[in-house]
């Protein structure tokens, strides 16, 4: 019984990973045969590319009627980005961070979070709150091509290496594209119904599934691309790829899912009363986390992985039946408040005696 549901969690899993490198690459070579630069490919094609597993696995999960999946795989992939990805990278090596990610890209991450929760609490995204979310995205993709044509934007490491390969046969990159789409229509299909057959063996809701297995193997993507960057020392990659991945999950993945769901996306009390603040509270821990130095030091790193830990007893708690209450869950934020003020206090001190 535990095979049977075992091998399509893993099968699809392999697959999602798999699935979205032929995707991004075959898309990325395309691009750059029809003479597209390899920053547009960087902010289209492959941002997209990496947001492709959760974008299959949460359109596929709405159209089974397993909202909760579809919405835990997203509140809960950003959540696993941050204290997850960059928790593990910084303890590999401390990340550098760009000052125009606190300026734009971290605020905005903020605002669409708090956005998304405003909108959920009909306990419904709608079709209208979907065009809303896909209307932002696109905004945000023209801002940041004008910025690239001033100059003021970086070149996408993933997509420079994707664009800058030698050429090869039309047919090749075209079967590339067309088996990543397969790909990931296949995978999500195998993930989303062992899910849901693990779910009801175990007893869990679906959302508790979506925010831990569901989530941790879609982000398995950005989780290679930032951890790879840290072991090479390309230290400013991880978190860029983070807070672009993160955003992409909102408005793109949640947002389409919400357009193309029939009647909207339904959103349970425990996402709204639980998750999505946890989701808000973590992206607003980027602020103080990248402001002192410009760095995310171990410390730092060390601190996320517990707050991971911590949020993973949580929601075994839920899965037992333990209910936490919106009292409990802000006095939790608070005492998460005062870890993360001394540590960062800490670090302020260091940078002081430093410089």
């Amino acid at each position: 019984m535990m095979l049977d549901i075992a091998l399509p969690i893993v099968g699809g899993l392999a697959g999602l990973v798999f699935a979205a490198h032929w995707l991004v690459e075959g898309a990325a070579r395309i691009g750059q045969r029809l003479g597209v630069s390899a920053i547009i490919i960087g902010l289209t094609m492959v941002a997209f590319g990496t947001s492709a597993p959760e974008l299959a696995v949460s359109l596929r999960a709405s159209l089974s009627d397993s909202a909760d999946i579809a919405v835990g795989n997203i509140v809960g992939s950003n959540i696993f980005n941050v204290l997850l990805i960059l928790g593990l990278s910084a303890l590999i090596l401390p990340l550098a961070v760009h000052r125009h990610l606190l300026r734009r890209d971290v605020p905005l991450m903020i605002g669409v979070s708090v956005l998304v929760w405003g909108l959920a609490f009909d306990s419904r995204l709608s079709t209208l709150d979907g065009a809303l979310l896909v209307a932002i995205l696109l905004s945000y993709l023209g801002y940041l091509v004008l910025a690239v044509r001033r100059g003021r934007a970086e070149l996408d490491p993933e997509a420079m290496e994707a664009a800058g390969k030698k050429p090869r046969a039309l047919w090749v990159d075209l079967l590339s594209v067309v088996a990543g789409i397969g790909g990931l229509v296949l995978a999500a299909d195998w993930l989303v119904s062992g899910s849901v057959s693990l779910a009801r063996l175990l007893g869990v809701s679906e959302l508790v599934i979506g925010l831990t297995i569901v989530s941790l193997g879609t982000s398995l993507p950005e989780l290679a691309t930032s951890v790879i960057a840290a072991i090479k020392g390309e230290r400013d990659i991880a978190v860029g790829n983070v807070v672009g991945s993160n955003l992409f999950n909102l408005l793109s993945v949640l947002g389409l899912t919400a357009l193309i769901a029939p009647g909207g996306l339904y959103i349970s009390l425990q996402a709204i009363q639980l998750d999505m603040p946890v989701m808000i509270a973590v992206a607003a821990l980027c602020v103080p986390m990248f402001l002192i130095g410009l760095e995310i030091g171990r410390a730092d790193g060390a601190l996320m992985m517990a707050l991971l830990a911590t949020y993973l007893a949580v929601l075994v708690g839920v899965a037992r039946g333990f209910e936490f209450t919106p009292q409990l869950v802000w006095q939790l934020c608070a005492v998460i408040g005062v870890a993360v003020v001394a540590v960062q206090g800490v670090q302020f001190l260091r940078t002081r005696r430093v410089s």
